[in-house]
Formats: structure tokens, C-alpha cells, sequence
């Protein structure tokens, strides 16, 4: 086989394997993520708060630490999306030119590093809090759905 057509092909196929991976991750359910109204948001995470209460049968106290647990998640989210309501369109920004745009990537980097950082001392505060609250027999639940990455606890239906 002649050396262009080996780097052809070789193109063709790097490319549809970008393709199809940029396509995979980027599928998200329906009413999902930043185009999501506050409204759903509370009600996801509502409903979220309910299913894990009764998969691990969670008293009131115990029902409440998850509830702030989640606050605590979302907060962290929303200092992550930061200000943009499109975080595809920076990334796309970082590439729109000619050259690859190094101090915008290193500036996003930056900002989520800090939001991260920023937050994560709350979530950790709020987890071990939730968590350590739980009985024996709870904690064992964690662990096996942690085990079984994910289960089917937050699938619908």
C-alpha cells in the first residue's frame, strides 16, 4: 500500500474515532445540566434526596444531612460553571484561531481550580457529616452501591 494512502486512512479513522468520542461524551439526558431552570434543579435534587432516603431508609435527621449535602454539591457546581451558561463555547474559543489560545486554557484551569478548591472543604465537611450519621447497616448499603459503581439507585425508572 503506498504511504499516502496509509496516512489517508490512517486520518480518516483518527478522525472518526474523534468523532465518535466527542459525540459520546457529549449526549446528555433531556432538560439536562446548564439550560436547566432553577425550579428543575430543586426538584432533581428533591427527588434525588427521596430515593436515596428510602433506598437506605434515612430518618428525618439523617434525611436532612443529605438534604444539605446536596445544597452543598450544587453549590459547588454552580461556582464551577462559573459565570458562563455555555462551557462548550470557551472551550470551542480555545481553539477558534489560528493558535492554540494557552493563556485562556490556563485561566479556565485556574478558575475551576479555585472554584474547586474553594468548595470542597464544605462538601467534605457535609459528606462526612451525612455519612457518619448513617447506622452500620447504611454505611455497608454505601459501600456496596459504591462497589458496584452506581447500581441502579439513580437510573430512572
Amino acid at each position: 500500500m503506498k504511504p499516502w494512502i496509509k496516512r489517508t486512512l490512517i486520518g480518516l479513522f483518527g478522525a472518526a474515532i474523534l468523532a465518535g468520542g466527542l459525540t459520546a461524551c457529549g449526549h446528555r439526558p433531556h432538560g439536562f445540566g446548564a439550560t436547566m431552570s432553577a425550579e428543575d434543579t430543586a426538584q432533581r435534587r428533591a427527588k434525588m434526596v427521596e430515593r436515596v432516603s428510602s433506598k437506605l431508609e434515612l430518618n428525618a435527621d439523617q434525611k436532612q444531612r443529605l438534604t444539605v449535602l446536596a445544597d452543598k454539591l450544587q453549590e459547588q457546581r454552580i461556582a464551577l460553571m462559573g459565570q458562563t451558561k455555555d462551557p462548550r463555547a470557551d472551550v470551542k474559543a480555545l481553539v477558534a484561531g489560528d493558535k492554540f489560545d494557552k493563556a485562556r486554557a490556563q485561566a479556565l484551569v485556574t478558575e475551576k481550580t479555585t472554584a474547586l478548591q474553594s468548595k470542597s472543604p464544605e462538601v467534605i465537611t457535609a459528606l462526612a457529616d451525612f455519612y457518619d450519621s448513617l447506622n452500620p447497616a447504611q454505611q455497608q448499603k454505601v459501600r456496596d452501591f459504591m462497589e458496584h459503581r452506581g447500581g441502579r439507585w439513580f437510573r430512572r425508572g
